[in-house]
């Protein structure tokens, strides 16, 4: 993948990897309902980086947003088990 305008040898930081990072930052922090997102455009701007072959910069940022984003998946799907958990038993 060639970016236009470029130097070459010199990567660019991918449009969305400070957006990913803020994603997976507020996910874990305030909204836990974006981190199904942060997961998914973190693997897209992943595999684009991937894919670049070094023409795109930023992978540190879009790998911690995206394993963020994974985190507060997997915290939302055990509390919501954990809660189906509770009204089905009755006393908790």
């Amino acid at each position: 993948m060639v970016i236009p305008n470029t130097v070459p040898g010199n990567p660019v930081e991918h449009p969305n990897a400070t957006a990913v990072l803020f994603l997976g930052a507020a996910s874990l922090l305030c909204c836990g309902v974006l981190g199904p997102v942060a997961w998914a455009m973190g693997k897209r701007a992943l595999d684009q980086i991937e894919e670049s072959g070094g023409a795109y910069g930023g992978r540190a940022q879009v790998l911690v947003g995206y394993i963020l984003g994974i985190v507060t998946t997997v915290f939302m799907v055990v509390i919501a088990i954990v809660f189906f958990l509770m009204l089905l038993g009755g006393n908790a």
